[in-house]
């Protein structure tokens, strides 16, 4: 026993290592996010940070183009973007361009399919983004659900580079098992995904919603009360996107009974769910003008 908590102590010392050593966030996206979070900021204050930065600039302006907001008009100013996305959304679209910048290496992938993971990654967001539209969040706060779907499994990432012996071990298990992947690390290493989530989050200074999110997606009755919403709406799109397999992470077969939980904790039926589908389909494929501005 002794010896096993030893080498659970040399996996979790070895992951802060590594998340250490991971590149901090730009000079601008450190500006954006000190800028949103000022009350008083104004579009034009975003504006003057965002418009030092060509290449974010042209992020920007790609995405809020692109098929994923559908625009019936193109928008060539930056502030008008800034204006009709909204500061919140605008700081957390920065955010999802910076840290995936960071981690999208190819190198970061052993164990894992890169492609899968992401593609899973983005199906997680479109659902939670869209269960968010349908309890009624608000426009300006939907795509902070987005965002934390398509974040919620960076902690698998460290993992999988560090230790893909492990790692495969971790994968063979749940499959055998029929046990969930997070369980299976847990046995492995000691701690899951959720914890090293929290760690990188706290690297990135994440929001609180946004820690929460990737730490306790698969415990979401441990988060913080004032983030559950959010929380319960990632894990049951963690889940269904299981269930339609978009992308491969884990298996499907745990997910039923904790579905069902979930679902009644966020306020949706099996019938909601798949009456989604085609639309969630469809939002993939728009969302992944993500995947391709980060290359």
């Amino acid at each position: 026993m002794h010896e096993l908590l030893s080498q659970h102590k040399s996996y979790l010392t070895n992951v802060r290592s590594y998340i250490a050593r991971l590149p901090g966030l730009s000079t601008t996206a450190v500006k954006v996010l000190e800028t949103c979070n000022n009350p008083q900021a104004s579009p034009n204050d975003l504006n003057r940070v965002i418009s030092l930065d060509p290449v974010l600039t042209g992020q920007v302006l790609r995405l809020i183009n692109s098929a994923y907001y559908s625009l019936r008009h193109p928008v060539s100013s930056l502030t008008r973007a800034i204006i009709m996305l909204g500061i919140n959304t605008v700081k957390n679209l920065v955010l999802s361009f910076a840290i995936l910048e960071n981690l999208r290496h190819k190198q970061s992938f052993r164990a894992l399919s890169a492609e899968k993971f992401w593609t899973h990654s983005l199906g997680v967001g479109v659902i939670a983004k869209c269960l968010a539209r349908v309890k009624g969040v608000s426009l300006t706060d939907q795509e902070e659900f987005f965002v934390c779907g398509l974040l919620h499994d960076l902690g698998k990432i460290p993992l999988n580079h560090q230790f893909p012996d492990e790692y495969f071990q971790v994968l063979d298990l749940a499959r055998r098992s029929h046990w969930s992947l997070a369980h299976a690390e847990d046995v492995v290493f000691g701690f899951d995904h959720g914890t090293i989530g929290c760690l990188i989050a706290e690297k990135w200074r994440l929001s609180p919603a946004l820690n929460e999110g990737l730490g306790y997606h698969h415990q979401p009755d441990k988060s913080l009360p004032e983030h559950q919403q959010l929380v319960f709406i990632v894990a049951l799109a963690d889940i269904f996107s299981q269930l339609m397999d978009i992308g491969s992470c884990e298996s499907a077969s745990t997910g039923t009974g904790f579905a069902e939980f979930l679902m009644e904790r966020v306020g949706v039926d099996w019938p909601e769910l798949y009456d989604m589908r085609d639309t969630v389909v469809a939002e993939i494929d728009k969302a992944k003008i993500f995947l391709q501005i980060s290359e």
